[in-house]
């Protein structure tokens, strides 16, 4: 089971870290180039503890969708959003959030997931899934960053 594990360094305070990374439009934003578009349960503004969104959006030249639940909820230190249907065979997605002695705020992200199609999931991982699932994920909290530093508000 692949893992892939990101720290984005914020200076902003970590409840509008927090805030900004359930935010369906600021992620919206973020996956533009994907075409990424929230079609069901909570499509616009923050998402809170058992609550769901369908995503539909482009990847690898395929329309597809996923559906994923906020499953773990402890603002603003950590939440965690697990697929309930998709093109995994699971995953869930940790997001930790903690403030170092200069007020710096640490996002921390645990992207942990099984790939469908057993061997052949396990080849796509080497080849390319989990090097575009880090890129993926890593411009999602470039956005973060740059809007909680620099905007007061989304």
């Amino acid at each position: 089971m692949p893992v892939i594990r990101l720290v984005t360094a914020i200076r902003s305070p970590i409840e509008r870290c927090f805030d900004l990374s359930r935010d369906i439009d600021l992620h919206t934003r973020s996956t533009e180039q994907t075409g990424e578009i929230a079609i069901a349960g909570v499509t616009t503004g923050l998402i809170g503890p058992d609550q769901e969104v369908t995503w539909e959006a482009n990847h690898f030249g395929v329309r597809q969708r996923l559906t994923t639940r906020i499953t773990v909820f402890n603002r603003p230190f950590h939440f965690r959003d697990s697929q309930v249907d998709g093109a995994f065979q699971r995953f869930d997605h940790d997001h930790y959030f903690e403030v170092t002695n200069d007020g710096t705020t640490l996002m921390k992200d645990v992207f942990d997931y099984t790939s469908p199609l057993g061997w052949l999931g396990i080849l796509a991982d080497h080849l390319f899934l989990k090097s575009y699932m880090r890129a993926f994920l890593m411009k999602r909290n470039l956005l973060i960053k740059k809007v909680a530093e620099a905007e007061p508000s989304i």
